[in-house]
């Protein structure tokens, strides 16, 4: 059965992730880490991609992207080709780093990006690597609540501006957000219900507008 095409147009936001081959390990060293990081701010750039959150964990990646035009398929491609000619040759190996293509939930940002970020950062904590979201370097919790500088192509102010116009305000208001559900949330109940996430995530009717647009 073939695959179906992705759900591709200029603003829009998806919850992206790509898990190891077989579930093995994607990033073994700090430097490895250092330069999937270098790979985010390269679609920023040449694709012009808006990373508004992300982690790292061991065997797999999350994103939360927002795509200015419909080229989502061709940025992550040239993402995961990069880094997996990168980890391949650093680490003496050959083949498939990442489990077949890419998982692309298309979502509704006024209504879940707030709770996908708070996802994204808790999964170090969830998977018991980290007692708290930032004490996991690896992720843009720490950017978020001010310990230290975002980098230019990481974008807080969607997410941080739900809480206000007042940054230092938003950070806290954030962080009390985040540390107030440490065991899942209403993103964490959809992605373990039948074990996937649905391909698209929103109200009813902006699931009906996509459904109209992206029929054929």
């Amino acid at each position: 059965m073939p695959r179906l095409p992705r759900i591709e147009f200029p603003g829009a936001f998806y919850h992206i992730t790509s898990r190891g081959n077989q579930k093995q390990p994607v990033f073994y060293t700090p430097w490895d880490r250092a330069r999937f990081l270098d790979g985010l701010k390269g679609i920023h750039d040449k694709a012009g991609f808006l990373v508004h959150a992300y982690c790292l964990m061991d065997n797999h990646y999350h994103l939360l992207i927002e795509t200015k035009q419909a080229n989502l398929s061709k940025g992550m491609q040239n993402l995961n080709t990069a880094y997996t000619i990168y980890f391949n040759q650093r680490h003496g190996r050959a083949g498939h780093l990442f489990q077949g293509r890419f998982k692309a939930i298309l979502i509704e940002a006024e209504t879940y990006a707030l709770e996908l970020s708070r996802y994204i950062h808790l999964n170090p904590v969830r998977a018991g690597l980290s007692p708290f979201p930032e004490s996991h370097p690896w992720s843009s919790y720490r950017d978020y609540i001010g310990e230290r500088e975002p980098p230019p192509w990481l974008e807080t102010r969607l997410v941080l501006g739900l809480f206000g116009t007042d940054t230092k305000r938003s950070r806290q208001d954030y962080r009390a957000y985040v540390a107030n559900l440490r065991q899942g949330s209403e993103f964490c109940r959809h992605a373990n219900q039948n074990g996937r996430l649905p391909e698209v995530l929103g109200s009813p009717e902006f699931i009906a507008q996509i459904k109209e647009r992206f029929a054929s």
